[in-house]
């Protein structure tokens, strides 16, 4: 039935009515399009002639839809038919009538594009790719070899490496296109060469580039072959990247040498030979290194070229009377049409950011040299090529920004420190531009004052004056585009979040104008953007609360109005309501104290955006910002209204809302805890004890934080502790459980069992017993060490919030359960030890006698978790009291050797939490560390791994306290004798390598080679080691290593190799043979 209706279609298109035949196409193209089409052999045949046939159809309209039809054609009919049709296409392009070759072109261009598989592309290229060579090498009008030339790079450029064993003759042909008299001949091989590259041999791509070198060598070659093989040159290297790196050493000179010596006229072989350079910088980073420098000078020289231009203009003044002088000057600024160097100009320009962008290292430099040229280059009278300085200078900026971020600019070598240098001229150069009447010059403009102010915040506030009348003028004047006030409000907006809010207050009159009558313009991009900038007005205004250094007074009535009328408007862009909520909230927040009158009017409309779901969050953070102002606003009116939308926007399944409410929950409770009543801390406790989970553990710790602050604020209510007690506390107490719960959450969840049992009506001893019961294993298994070491840190949290004497008590407690001889349950004396080690580390229990001997009776038990446990509280206690338990543990490592490793994990606890904070440090230090050193070196040739791993991470850890005892030490052993000894110091290394920065730095950068340089040891082991050290550093200080990789990655890689000993091989024959018994067993 389907190819009844297609050969009545076919019958259709060749009827002698164009419209009929239109209608008869567009019909075969749906049918087409059908996935269920499919057509026999002959139809095939009848299809691919009628739509060729087609293409030449009189009618432009029923030919363009012929077109259409290639594409759905050619993946429902054989590949047999594609390729005849590409031949018939072909045949059409080289021979066939003139009006009828652009469409042939077309069609092939379509068919080129829907090919898909890899033999179709292969078959067509077979075919295709001999007759478009011949049309292109032929004596072939320019026009057809310029349509055989673009078909050839569509097909190169998607199917180029399907046949290799062409690439040679094809290279050779278009090669000689190069030589061709006609320039768009000349031009389509330059980009068809181009595809062809990637997918050439080294050996192919060498020859063309050699080819095209020795072209350019020879010097009476016309100009315009030479421009076309230096065009040839730029785009072989944007074309194969880093693979032309070889061939720079003949290519730069060459480039420079026709830069130099180009006659005056010909300002296209200097563009394309700084193009070219532009692609080198980019494309070959590395091997481009040696002529950086000849590059740079040449991009210097050529930036401000302009032969055809004499700037005689005086310096500038900051009289306000050369205004008109200037304006005047750009009126008449000398023009003509004829004159090119604007594009050595630009291409210079671009050239610079070129080297800017792929060499940081150059940045010192290029402050020296090149930043006072581009900045004296602001003054370029061509505005496109103004726009590509300014972006150049940005890139500079951005750079900088980059390279320097967190480092000081104390170095006077330091790029921050030459840019600031810099700051004035910028400045004074950037005020004349903002003089200029172009719009385009004045965006640009204020482009890279911002980009400046992000780099170096606070480096205008000797210059913000001379710049306001530029921003005035930007909002004010009736020719300003929208562009231009969004540009200068952005850089207002960031030049008063970044500067002293004194810098501003003489202006703010100037200012203050012009920003709320953008609040009003008719594009809700302007008016967001002036909000925002109002924020920050409001901030500057009155920075603190205390003292008064400019009277505000006068400003509150007109900012308050300009944004009560956005605010009140319904009917606007969601932006602009945002940006009015935000804006609202901080002008209440900061001058609420002079706008009593106005609030029952304007917080009424803040209520009903908390009621829209599209202001609804911005809304709920406005009301945060109101509750945490130190003015305490008055929100009577609005308090229980907007605590009971909240409460309702707890369920809701928008996180970020709930995020968002319990944050202002909570600085509402802090500030108007006293006017919310009792039946609304119930509602709310009950909503928060269905966010205690871990399923959202941030959102678990913000509910629990919540209820904090409820506890602590009204703990004089009773109904609010037995709701907590009631509705929070069962989901706490299932949430510690969660094998997930750390971090913040953790906190949250300790801070709540601190203040409950601070709170009315909740006893002691019933949380510690609901807390250790929780530690008891359930009938689906034991719980997890996270989770037990999450119940025994709440426990501790507990007990000292209780006081000191329920603290002794719960200690004695504990001691019990691990004197008890009779109990069987390892469970109880777990999770005994693990509340010990928690107090011990936050209490001194030297109080309780012979402590530690009770704990390290521990080491004999059975069970492996319970010696863990111990070797644990230990080491905790021993934090608590460094002076009395530290000693200890070092005489019973001396003197016990079947408890060493043990308490070598006890040590390392000392030792781990002691070095996290300065004063852990410095009380570790007063101790006997020298002789903690000696002790841990004496056990690095230690046979058993797990001892010398112990030691390796005590090690590492002091090695962060004492560097300078610590890494000559470490050096020292990397000689020795024991393979042991060697691997340990290595494993050390590793364990002091931490993301955090400190004053190991400094003495691991000039030493870290001795002990990486282990990845050559004779021993596997300690190559393993120096592998994780180098690991290490590369993912929390690649600086470290960053100078040391060409010598480092070959060792490297070597180690990558499988090197068969005689126990791998041993290990790969008993697979080998226990694969043939289980065969044989099957």
């Amino acid at each position: 039935m389907a190819n009844m209706n297609i050969t009545g279609i076919l019958e259709k298109m060749t009827g002698k009515d164009k419209d009929y035949r239109y209608m008869a196409t567009s019909d075969l193209l749906s049918e087409l399009n059908k996935e269920s089409f499919k057509a026999d052999q002959d139809l095939e045949s009848k299809l691919t002639n009628i739509v060729l046939q087609q293409l030449e159809d009189a009618s432009g309209d029923v030919s363009g839809l012929a077109v259409k039809c290639l594409a759905p054609l050619v993946k429902k009919v054989s590949e047999d038919r594609v390729v005849e049709m590409t031949d018939k296409l072909c045949d059409k392009l080289l021979n066939g009538k003139e009006q009828h070759r652009d469409i042939a072109s077309i069609a092939l261009k379509t068919i080129i594009v829907e090919v898909t598989t890899a033999s179709l592309s292969e078959k067509i290229l077979v075919s295709l790719s001999p007759q478009l060579i011949i049309g292109v090498t032929s004596g072939k009008s320019a026009e057809i070899k310029c349509e055989c030339l673009d078909i050839l790079g569509d097909v190169l450029h998607r199917f180029g490496n399907v046949i290799t064993k062409d690439h040679a003759f094809m290279l050779t042909a278009l090669l000689t296109q190069l030589s061709s008299t006609q320039a768009s001949v000349r031009k389509k091989s330059v980009t068809c060469i181009a595809s062809l590259a990637p997918c050439l041999s080294d050996d192919l791509l060498a020859k063309a580039t050699s080819e095209v070198v020795q072209l350019l060598k020879n010097k009476r070659a016309k100009s315009e072959i030479t421009r076309t093989n230096i065009q040839m040159i730029g785009a072989l290297s944007r074309s194969v990247g880093y693979r032309f790196g070889p061939h720079l050493a003949e290519a730069v000179p060459l480039l420079i040498s026709y830069c130099t010596s180009a006659s005056e006229n010909d300002e296209e072989l200097r563009e394309y030979s700084l193009q070219a350079l532009e692609s080198f910088m980019l494309r070959c980073p590395r091997d481009i290194s040696p002529y950086c420098d000849g590059i740079l000078n040449l991009a210097l020289e050529y930036v401000s070229y302009d032969p055809n231009y004499t700037d005689s203009m005086e310096e500038d003044t900051d009289d306000e009377v050369q205004d008109e002088e200037d304006d005047d000057e750009s009126a008449n600024e000398y023009t003509d049409d004829e004159d090119a160097s604007w594009k050595v100009r630009r291409a210079s320009a671009k050239c610079l950011s070129a080297i800017i962008v792929s060499r940081p290292q150059m940045l010192s430099k290029m402050y020296q040299e090149a930043c006072p040229k581009l900045i004296d280059r602001f003054r370029e009278r061509e505005e496109n090529v103004k726009m590509d300085i300014f972006n150049t200078f940005i890139e500079l900026l951005r750079q900088t920004g980059n390279v320097t971020k967190g480092q000081g600019d104390i170095d006077e070598s330091s790029p921050r420190w030459l840019l600031k240098q810099e700051v004035p001229k910028v400045v004074k150069s950037i005020n004349r531009q903002l003089r200029e009447k172009s719009i385009k010059t004045k965006v640009g403009a204020f482009s890279v004052l911002k980009e400046l102010v992000v780099v170096l915040p606070d480096c205008l506030a000797d210059h913000f004056g001379s710049l306001v009348p530029g921003i005035e003028k930007a909002l004010n004047d009736k020719s300003s585009t929208s562009n231009l006030k969004i540009e200068a409000l952005a850089f207002t907006r960031i030049v008063m979040a970044s500067h002293s809010p004194s810098v501003f207050h003489p202006y703010i009159q100037a200012l203050s104008g012009p920003i709320l009558s953008a609040i009003g313009d008719r594009y809700y991009k302007v008016t967001a953007e002036a909000l925002r900038v109002c924020g920050e007005l409001v901030r500057v205004l009155r920075p603190n609360f205390e003292a008064r250094s400019i009277d505000f007074r006068p400003y509150i009535s007109p900012i308050y109005k300009a944004i009560l009328g956005r605010l009140a408007n319904q009917d606007q862009d969601q932006e602009v309501k945002e940006c009015a909520i935000s804006c609202m909230s901080l002008v209440i927040a900061t001058f609420g104290d002079g706008l009593q009158s106005e609030l029952p009017s304007c917080l009424p409309i803040l209520v009903d955006r908390m009621g829209n779901e599209i202001t609804r969050l911005t809304a709920v953070k406005a009301f945060a910002v109101i509750a945490n102002s130190p003015l305490r606003i008055d929100l009577s009116c609005v308090l229980d209204h907007v605590v009971s939308e909240l409460t309702a926007f707890l369920r809701k399944a928008n996180r970020a809302l709930r995020q968002a409410t319990l944050g202002t929950l909570n600085s509402l409770v802090v500030t108007y805890g006293g006017q919310i009543g009792s039946s609304s801390y119930e509602t709310i406790i009950a909503e928060l004890s269905t966010l205690i989970s871990d399923i959202d553990l941030h959102m678990a710790a913000l509910a629990l934080e919540l209820c904090c602050t409820i506890m602590v604020d009204r703990r004089s209510i009773k109904n609010v502790g037995l709701a907590v007690r009631h509705k929070v506390l069962p989901q706490a107490l299932v949430l510690i459980r969660s094998a997930l719960l750390q971090g913040q959450a953790l906190q949250a969840l300790q801070k709540f069992f601190a203040s409950l049992v601070q709170s009315a009506n909740t006893s002691f001893e019933t949380l510690l017993d609901s807390l250790i019961s929780t530690a008891k294993p359930s009938q689906s298994g034991s719980l997890s060490k996270q989770a037990l070491s999450s119940i025994a840190q709440c426990v501790a949290v507990l007990c000292l919030a209780a006081g000191d004497q329920k603290c002794a008590s719960t200690v004695e407690m504990l001691k019990g359960i691990l004197n008890d001889d009779s109990s069987t349950n390892s469970a109880k004396q777990h999770m005994a030890l693990l509340c010990l080690g928690e107090i011990g580390r936050r209490k001194d229990l030297s109080n309780h006698v012979q402590i530690e001997n009770i704990v390290i009776e521990s080491f004999q038990s059975p069970f492996e978790e319970i010696k863990s446990a111990a070797s644990y509280a230990l080491g905790n206690i021993a934090v608590g009291n460094l002076s009395k338990y530290l000693p200890f543990i070092l005489d019973q490592i001396d003197n016990q050797q079947k408890k060493q490793y043990l308490l070598l994990h006890s040590l390392k606890e000392v030792i781990a939490r002691q070095s996290v904070d300065h004063t852990g440090q410095s009380e570790l230090q007063d101790s006997n560390i020298v002789k903690i050193l000696a002790l841990l070196f004496n056990h690095c040739e230690s046979e058993e791994e797990g001892v010398r791993n112990v030691v390796a991470e005590c090690l590492g850890k002091i090695a962060l306290i004492e560097p300078n005892k610590l890494i000559p030490a470490l050096k020292e052993r990397t000689c020795s004798p024991a393979a042991n000894t060697r691997a340990t110091v290595a494993i050390a290394i590793k364990y002091s390598i931490v993301e955090r920065p400190g004053k190991i730095d400094a003495i691991m950068y000039s030493e870290i080679s001795t002990f990486l340089m282990l990845i050559k040891d004779s021993d596997r082991h300690v190559r393993r080691a120096a592998v994780l050290a180098l690991s290490t550093a590369a993912h929390n200080k690649p600086n470290l290593i960053k100078g040391l990789l060409p010598e480092l990655l070959p060792l490297l890689y070597d180690q990558t190799v499988v090197k068969v000993s005689f126990p791998i091989f041993l290990l790969i024959s008993y697979q080998y043979l226990w694969s043939g018994l289980w065969q044989r067993y099957i």
